[in-house]
């Protein structure tokens, strides 16, 4: 990874919080203490650098999954299915802040990153995001490189499937849109060509570092010529299916894990299904009783509506 390219995601990870973001990060830290290895701020909120109407997404790196829950079913369904999901609100200035978390391990954090097939960590972290919180100068630097190498996995995963010029809307959009589609949350073009637009400075700055870092051919205009061969594009489609197919499935195992895992597991799940699909899923005393069947049946009566595409 270029300087230039590491000291652009050091400036924005680096960006201040608002007040309440940074309580919430606190608050995390507190509660799993010296574990507690780096929290990063991203999503929605972290775009419109305010977290008022919303539930800012947070995530948690931790050094060990054992010595950080204390129990081992949490560890372990954190260790064979990174990550696990929980909620968090806590009180701040006459008002209730929320977050959703995210806990993974460091380790997993760098390989996800960098070497998993699926896009769950380095679609994500590709993308700008912030440094809430972070335990020393050589957690720093092993961050800012796995942040660096999400960046320049998400650019090679993307670029094959780019026409022969393109500029820093069609690289980040059109990824996004792939990557989003990898899981239970197909976004529409539209909703991806705002988040876009909500950053659009800051992703035209990393596309320019990359370029320069990888060698691109300059067109004018801000636009740039697609290095991919015909081969390269082609197994970049098959890929992408793949990837399409592994991503329902593994976002299906999450919901039903965090249905165990995450406080008020089954609340989450209808509130989940409801933002990505657009199908409301009522809450019933027995979902409440048995979470884990009443996820598995909110998830069948969702995919009989087509909520899942």
């Amino acid at each position: 990874m270029s300087s230039r390219l590491q000291d652009l995601i050091l400036d924005l990870a680096g960006r201040q919080a608002p007040a309440p973001v940074r309580a919430l990060g606190e608050a995390l830290h507190q509660r799993f203490g010296a574990q507690v290895k780096a929290v990063l701020f991203y999503g929605s909120c972290r775009r419109a650098n305010d977290d008022m109407g919303g539930i800012a997404d947070l995530y948690l790196l931790v050094d060990d999954y054992r010595a950080a829950y204390g129990r081992m079913l949490p560890a372990l369904a954190n260790r064979i299915l990174a990550p696990n999901v929980y909620y968090l609100e806590i009180p701040f200035d006459g008002r209730t802040v929320r977050a959703k978390y995210a806990v993974v391990s460091l380790r997993q954090f760098e390989q996800g990153t960098a070497h998993w097939f699926h896009s769950y960590l380095w679609g994500r972290f590709a993308q700008p995001c912030g440094l809430l919180y972070c335990a020393d100068e050589v957690v720093r630097q092993r961050l800012m490189k796995a942040l660096g190498q999400a960046t320049v996995t998400f650019v090679r995963q993307v670029l094959p499937r780019l026409p022969a010029e393109f500029d820093a809307e069609d690289l980040w959009a059109g990824g996004l849109l792939l990557s989003y589609a990898a899981e239970l949350r197909p976004e529409r073009p539209d909703r991806i060509r705002a988040h876009y637009a909500d950053s659009a400075d800051d992703f035209k700055a990393l596309t320019r570092a990359i370029a320069m870092e990888q060698g691109w051919g300059i067109a004018p205009g801000e636009r740039y010529r697609n290095p991919s061969g015909g081969l390269e594009r082609w197994l970049c489609t098959l890929k992408w299916s793949l990837r399409k197919a592994q991503g329902k499935l593994l976002s299906l195992l999450r919901l039903l894990k965090a249905s165990l895992t995450f406080d008020g597991g089954i609340a989450y799940i209808a509130w989940k299904i409801e933002r990505h699909s657009g199908v409301k899923v009522e809450i019933t005393p027995f979902m409440r009783r048995f979470p884990m069947l009443g996820g598995i049946g909110a998830l069948w009566r969702t995919w009989r509506q087509k909520g899942f595409r």
